[in-house]
């Protein structure tokens, strides 16, 4: 069992950091200003080949996971808000478009959302339904030209910058919960479509909004995957991209964890360095090592997405250590800062505030749990053995 990283990926990781420092570090605070991420920096992402997608034979082809949950982990180093909308554009609209867009709609689609030229979203989440995902209200109803959508989506990253989404509608309102939702692939800049952008205080600078539809034409060929599989297709969705956000979640714990270990290094309390304090250098090496178990389970679950294995259970347990490490890391971190941590403008104050946002993105904790708990029913039907 190897636990090394591949000399090739370090290589391309350290080349994109070059690239961050060159078209986000300077940049970042003028980002934050102004609540809003360019349009150029996701086409210089996309120029240097740094999303987790590229187009193959006209099909869309996805890059190795752990390039891709590293690549991630060092934007959410410098800014998780920036990373997230990096996320909604890749491992939620084009992971969907990858999984269950036909080959005309991949080709259609494709190349624009991979060369960043169409910003993708997904559409699931409404004021009534999040972690339930199938309690979606939202309607979608058959005519001559193909369908029409009613219902507004909650909480959309990219939607107010986004050109398509992909969407959750109710197909079949009389059907059982697992077969009365399709998915479909909806222009945003198309008839009836509002976009409220939302006042948030989490993952800055990237965006949250309201998108209401009404009287939304969708053609007949944008039906993604099955009719009346919508729920399992977003669940299989939210599945892919747990990893990615994994990831996005280790960067901001180790973000927080480098500012306030270089702040403790340097700062002086009662004539020695905070580090210096036996108690505050037991809780660095303490943060380290938990750090340091969470990201392995990351790359675990990135492992098993690369050899094609069955990483429901992986990229669950990824996404709730990561999440729990990085609520208290963060928490910390801020602490070590003392005052100065609480002004909006400081590079530590985001951090705590992104890694609560974080366990919310593709599933509480407790729907982590619940999904743990059953690939482990599942196991030990099939195995005396929980531990592999």
């Amino acid at each position: 069992m190897d636990f090394s990283i591949p000399l090739d990926v370090k290589d391309e990781i350290q080349r994109f950091k070059f690239f961050l420092d060159k078209n986000m570090v300077s940049h970042v605070s003028e980002w934050y200003e102004k609540r809003a991420i360019p349009r150029s920096f996701f086409s210089a992402m996309a120029l240097g080949g740094w999303f987790d997608f590229f187009m193959k034979d006209q099909r869309i082809v996805k890059r190795s996971a752990l390039r891709a949950a590293l690549v991630m982990e060092q934007i959410a180093r410098l800014s998780p808000g920036v990373a997230v909308a990096i996320l909604a554009h890749t491992d939620l609209g084009l992971t969907g478009l990858w999984l269950f867009g036909t080959e005309k709609l991949q080709v259609q689609f494709g190349p624009k959302a991979v060369n960043a030229e169409t910003l993708l979203c997904v559409g699931n989440t409404e004021s009534a339904a999040g972690s339930d995902a199938a309690g979606i209200q939202m309607r979608a109803e058959k005519t001559g030209q193909g369908w029409v959508l009613n219902g507004t989506k909650a909480y959309v990253t990219n939607g107010s910058i986004g050109d398509m989404a992909v969407v959750t509608a109710v197909t079949a309102p009389q059907a059982a919960r697992n077969s009365r939702i399709s998915m479909f692939l909806a222009d945003l800049e198309g008839k009836g479509v509002t976009r409220t952008k939302l006042n948030k205080a989490v993952w800055i600078p990237s965006d949250l909004t309201r998108v209401q539809f009404t009287n939304t034409p969708v053609p007949e060929d944008r039906v993604l995957g099955t009719l009346g599989k919508g729920l399992q297709q977003v669940l299989t969705i939210f599945t892919h991209s747990r990893v990615p956000i994994s990831a996005l979640t280790m960067g901001t714990a180790v973000g927080a964890f480098e500012l306030a270990v270089k702040h403790a290094m340097k700062r002086k309390t009662f004539g020695m360095r905070i580090s210096d304090h036996q108690a505050k250098a037991f809780e660095i090496a303490d943060w380290y090592a938990r750090i340091e178990a969470a990201r392995l389970m990351v790359f675990k679950a990135c492992s098993r997405m690369d050899q094609g294995d069955d990483f429901r259970l992986d990229s669950s347990l990824a996404k709730y250590m990561a999440v729990l490490t990085a609520r208290e890391v963060t928490a910390w971190a801020a602490d070590i800062f003392g005052a100065s941590s609480v002004i909006d403008e400081h590079p530590i104050h985001k951090f705590p505030m992104d890694a609560w946002a974080s366990s919310l993105g593709e599933g509480t904790q407790d729907v982590q749990k619940l999904v743990i708990f059953r690939e482990l029913v599942k196991r030990y039907e099939t195995s005396s053995n929980l531990f592999d």
